[in-house]
Formats: structure tokens, sequence, C-alpha cells
């Protein structure tokens, strides 16, 4: 009897996460002031820290930031158009905001963005506002006639005071990820055929150890399944599911 209620209780986890999860925001403590987490939609998060609003990848609609204040920075990974939305953008008060973007995204930016546009490369930083941003590379294996070419788009690293939250961007498993040091939160993507598998993330995230991961960018992928995977490997990382993908 046991057993069934087991098999049973396992089989309906999935279904009972899915229920479970919101998108409501978590905190974050760091040495120069709490840092709130929203998850907003597919790969788009907006971050508050230090009465600034920095968004990524804002996607979907203006009226998903209608709660928020005016973007002090936006972060865009690579052009396509579930990340570089310009029309959500064009429906945004961006007038206060700076853009950190790859090369690819500036050159097809509306000329209106332009003066406030800075243009990070693989491997570049820049900082604003307390905020230090390093561009990291995102790109899927094989890279020959690969849909995300390497350099063409740019994960980042943030640093809010003494936390760095790594976003991992459209990536498949690739070794400048799996190089990563000292995270402590990790946004990673999971979808195929545009980025990688559960496996494939969770081998990479068991690898380079970031203290918090949230799977994002995951449509169509079994989440519960990606933290089962991860919690059995045994490290101290906590996977913490959030509903990316809204009803409405």
């Amino acid at each position: 009897m046991k057993q069934i209620f087991l098999i049973i209780f396992i089989s309906l986890q999935p279904i009972i996460l899915k229920a479970q999860l919101s998108n409501a925001p978590d905190q974050i403590t760091t040495s120069a002031g709490n840092l709130e987490i929203y998850p907003v939609l597919h790969g788009s998060i907006v971050f508050k820290w230090n009465n600034m609003d920095i968004f990524i990848d804002p996607y979907g609609g203006a009226g998903r930031y209608a709660n928020y204040d005016k973007p002090d920075l936006i972060l865009i990974s690579h052009p396509h158009d579930d990340h570089m939305d310009l029309e959500t953008l064009a429906d945004i008060d961006t007038s206060d905001a700076i853009f950190i973007v790859p090369q690819a995204v500036a050159d097809e930016f509306p000329a209106v963005y332009a003066n406030q546009t800075v243009v990070l490369a693989n491997g570049e930083s820049h900082e604003i506002k307390g905020i230090t941003v390093k561009a990291v590379p995102m790109y899927n294996l094989p890279e020959e006639g690969a849909r995300h070419a390497k350099g063409w788009g740019n994960g980042y690293v943030l640093s809010f005071g003494d936390k760095d939250i790594y976003v991992s961007g459209d990536t498949e498993d690739i070794p400048e990820m799996r190089a990563l040091t000292d995270i402590d939160i990790a946004f990673v993507c999971m979808n195929l055929p545009y980025t990688m598998d559960i496996n494939q993330a969770a081998s990479a995230v068991l690898e380079f150890e970031p203290a918090i991961v949230y799977p994002y960018h995951h449509r169509g992928q079994d989440i519960s399944q990606f933290k089962a995977l991860v919690d059995a490997g045994n490290k101290p990382i906590e996977v913490r599911l959030k509903g990316w993908y809204p009803a409405n």
C-alpha cells in the first residue's frame, strides 16, 4: 500500500509543482542593500536595487511592466524577438534608461536609443550606478551554423554589492558557463531546440555551483525534473521554481 501511494505521489509531483508555482518576487540581502527579483515572462526579469529598476530582455507587452518604475538600466542579450522586443520597448518609458547590448542588437536598434546605448562584447564590463555588468558568452554547439553564434549575443554577470548574478541568455552547455566561479544566483535557460535540455543544464549547474539557481526560458521543459537532477547531485545549490508562464 505504501509503495502504491509513493508511486502516485511521485507521478503527481509535476502537476502539484505547476499548480504551486508563482512569480512572486524574492528578496536577497546584499552588502549594499536588498535586491528584489521579479520573474516576468519567459526570459524576462526585473531587478530592483537601491531605488533602481533593471530590466532584462523585456518582452511580452508593456502591460507586464506597468507596476514597475521607469527602468534605469535595460540589458538585452541578443536580437531574437523574444529578447529584443521592440514593440514592448516602444511602449515603456525608457527616457532615463541606459541600454547594455551586444553589437548585433545595436545594429538593429532604432536611432532614438543611440545616445542611451552601451555596447559590450563578450568579456567586456561596464559600471553604472554601483552595478558592474560583465558580458559573457552565450552560444550553441556545434558553433558552425548555430542559431546563436559565439560572440553574437551576451549572457551577463551583474554584481550587486557582494552578490554576483548570472543571466545565461540563450546558450547551450558551453565551457564558459561551466567555468563560472563564485556565482550567488544563476538564471539558466533550458528549452530545445534553441538552447539545451534539462540534463545538460543540470550537469552544468552542478559544475559551476551557484548558491541559488532559477530555471527560466524553459517553455516545454519539465523543470521539476531539472530540480530533481540538481538535488540528486548533493551540492549546496538551492533550486527555485517560479511561474514564468502565467495564464494571462
